[in-house]
């Protein structure tokens, strides 16, 4: 279960993310999540406020080459999925 928390700073995030522009580009495309109860793995996501509520803390990059994921967001659950190897599968839930 993917529960984010976006950090303020890079060296409070466990995991520092880019936003690409096209799936194509993407490590994980990702799903968001209206409820705490449907984030699944990795690719489904839920964001918390509160740190500890939180099994991955994510950065926000402003270059992709800053990044240890590249990730879009994708509009159906279905489309969520892992597009590469990445040393960090299954290190979000």
């Amino acid at each position: 279960m993917a529960k984010i928390f976006v950090a303020k700073y890079s060296n409070q995030a466990n995991v520092k993310c880019f936003r690409v522009q096209y799936e194509n580009q993407a490590d994980l495309l990702y799903y968001e999540v209206q409820h705490e109860n449907q984030a699944k793995g990795d690719e489904k996501w839920f964001y918390v406020n509160y740190e500890n509520q939180a099994t991955c803390k994510i950065f926000w990059v402003d270059y992709e080459n800053q990044a240890d994921i590249k990730v879009f967001k994708v509009i159906y659950e279905n489309q969520a999925k892992w597009r590469t190897s990445n040393r960090f599968r299954n290190r979000l839930e």
